[in-house]
């Protein structure tokens, strides 16, 4: 269980998050008594209704066409997708913590963001066991690494992988073509081999273009910098491998915090905080012309509530300086206090499975983890049409054969937002420069306990 001392304070978080998810959200599968016919037989029962709770920004887990797919061929089981927020350290993860102490108010399958599996795992009375359900077998399914995070201490397979990150950079081409630069994406991609020669592209777009910023904010990149340096400094972030906090003792933090400075202090930046209704409207309005872009974050950008079709064409994807990197994946879970805990594990297993997975990638951009639909020719040759008709099928399909996952620890997410919001602080200017390391450090600490 959560320790007493951080009880307290994340109730109190969460009494804000039941205000912005609303109780109508926490409702869990629909419950209606089946009626058997005069013979006995449950023939035209009422179906169960498996609600299925994500997050995400845009397109989110880009369940739209795979729901409507299974909806459309099964009378027995329908399914209810609730995307409850695009905030899933502030908003989500803190009232589904709450949700699962108190048995009730969870859905039937529940998805879960990387930066919560630690708290997860950590957790296995909350969970229904997925091996009863013969889930087990598709263990070949997924990377080694993928799989085995779903399952708990004590060997209990809880959740399978939804979607996995990967790692590019999205980028204006137009904007890029009003600088003087290149808007091909092939030669975009050469003009930034290290992060050094990312800022001094920045500083001759912003000399040209004056209504711009180079980038949305620090916090997006920092996220980009933190993976690939955690690479180089032993595939650890916040936590060590034993779950003890390592922020100012690990090189990648640091490294990750220089570079959110010099891109601030060099006003590269719109000092926007990624995700926020601002940030939204930033990218609608042309305020920025780069974040970096896991694959997920094709499906945020392309969002009718962030660019839009309006700039449908205009966005393009080029590689990331310094290499690859892997930001985000998800994973789907069935919490022990589903009622309908048999039909939530079949709707689970065909949303991770390869059929759902490909609809998923060519619906949203994000990338499979399930390795048979990773390896379809339909992921494999896909080009995403929003992005300029960008080969993102071959983009992100390389970077998931080499992805070297980052340990985090159960309290990552919690961790995690106390560090960003120093990050976007220091660029919004509420937090002095010379100030900023010290006080992330002091609000890791407190966020962990």
């Amino acid at each position: 269980m959560i320790d007493n001392s951080r009880r307290g304070r994340m109730l109190a978080v969460a009494a804000v998050a039941t205000l912005a998810l609303g109780v109508t959200a926490a409702c869990g599968s629909d419950d209606k008594p089946e009626t058997p016919s005069a013979g006995g037989s449950s023939a035209g029962a009422a179906p169960v209704t498996i609600t299925v709770q994500t997050f995400g920004g845009g397109k989110n887990f880009g369940y739209e066409e795979a729901v409507k797919k299974w909806n459309d061929s099964h009378t027995d089981i329908k399914i209810k997708n609730d995307n409850l927020t695009d905030q899933f350290e502030q908003v989500y993860w803190p009232q589904m913590i709450q949700w699962l102490q108190s048995g009730a108010g969870a859905g039937d399958v529940v998805g879960i963001d990387e930066g919560g599996m630690g708290l997860a795992k950590a957790h296995p009375e909350w969970w229904a066991d997925l091996g009863e359900q013969g889930l087990d077998k598709r263990k070949a399914d997924f990377a080694a690494w993928k799989y085995e995070n779903g399952v708990t201490g004590d060997g209990k397979l809880f959740a399978l992988g939804t979607d996995i990150g990967g790692m590019s950079l999205c980028y204006r081409r137009d904007l890029f073509e009003k600088a003087g630069l290149p808007g091909d994406r092939d030669e975009v991609s050469k003009l930034w081999p290290t992060w050094d020669d990312f800022i001094k592209i920045g500083q001759k777009f912003q000399a040209k273009v004056k209504d711009t910023k180079f980038v949305d904010g620090t916090n997006t990149l920092y996220n980009v910098v933190l993976v690939q340096e955690a690479a180089k400094n032993g595939n650890v972030s916040y936590f060590d491998k034993d779950n003890n906090l390592i922020v100012d003792k690990n090189p990648a933090i640091k490294s990750a915090f220089d570079f959110s400075v010099k891109i601030s202090q060099q006003g590269l930046t719109a000092k926007l905080r990624n995700f926020t209704d601002e940030w939204k409207t930033g990218m609608k309005k042309s305020q920025f012309a780069t974040l970096g872009c896991p694959s997920w974050m094709l499906g945020v950008v392309s969002g009718d509530d962030a660019a839009g079709p309006e700039l449908k064409g205009k966005w393009d994807v080029a590689a990331v300086p310094g290499g690859g990197g892997n930001w985000g994946g998800s994973w789907l879970a069935v919490p022990k206090q589903s009622k309908h805990p048999k039909e939530a594990a079949q709707v689970l297993d065909y949303l991770t499975g390869k059929e759902a997975q490909v609809s998923v990638f060519n619906f949203s951009g994000n990338m499979p983890s399930n390795t048979q639909a990773q390896q379809d020719p339909a992921v494999q040759g896909a080009k995403n049409e929003y992005f300029n008709d960008a080969p993102v099928g071959d983009i992100f399909a390389k970077s998931a054969s080499s992805l070297q996952p980052v340990f985090l620890g159960i309290k990552h997410a919690q961790v995690k937002n106390a560090v960003e919001s120093v990050i976007s602080a220091l660029d919004d200017g509420s937090v002095p420069y010379g100030q900023a390391w010290k006080k992330l450090v002091d609000d890791a600490v407190k966020a962990a306990g």
